[in-house]
């Protein structure tokens, strides 16, 4: 089994309960094992636009197999299920599902489907900060814990959520 690392993340339908049924879609694959999940974090538009905050989270899950891409097609499968419509053009829109795969067995990668780690990961507080909660010596790319990293973001606005009690992985 490799250790995976995906961020989750919704602004639009009912985004806890969008965040929620990801969790659940990903414990019910069959490739997955172990699954635990952040904190779940609210926070503003990445661009400053006026959406409305997003909602983010973390999931650490253990994945039955070696190939990054297949775990990436899993979590675009779900997201296409949650109703997620990709925007070429809009990189940064509002959506009901955003699930990105941060981190796969340290293994690095620069291909045109996926680049792992995730190379806008370090910047954002939304996603180092609940990786560093479960996480927090898990080395990057730069040979920095990801505590370290949410410690460097800790001026970007974030506010700690609850996530209901029947949520899957808290």
């Amino acid at each position: 089994m490799i250790q995976a690392f995906v961020a989750l993340g919704s602004n639009l339908g009912g985004p806890i309960t969008q965040l929620q049924q990801a969790l659940q879609a990903l414990a019910s694959c069959p490739q997955v094992g172990k699954l635990r999940c952040s904190s779940l974090v609210r926070s503003p538009p990445w661009d400053g636009s006026t959406q409305p905050d997003y909602y983010n989270a973390v999931a650490e899950l253990s994945w039955q197999g070696d190939e990054p891409l297949d775990l990436l097609q899993a979590l675009q499968q779900i997201e296409t299920a949650a109703g997620r419509k990709r925007h070429a053009e809009h990189r940064n829109a509002a959506r009901t599902l955003d699930l990105d795969l941060l981190w796969f067995g340290g293994i690095r990668r620069d291909g045109p489907r996926l680049q792992l780690p995730h190379p806008r990961m370090l910047d954002r507080a939304f996603v180092m900060r609940p990786l560093a909660e479960l996480a927090p010596t898990l080395v990057m790319a730069d040979g920095r814990p990801a505590a370290e990293h949410a410690r460097r973001l800790a001026d970007q606005p974030l506010t700690r959520c609850d996530w209901p009690p029947d949520t899957h992985g808290t």
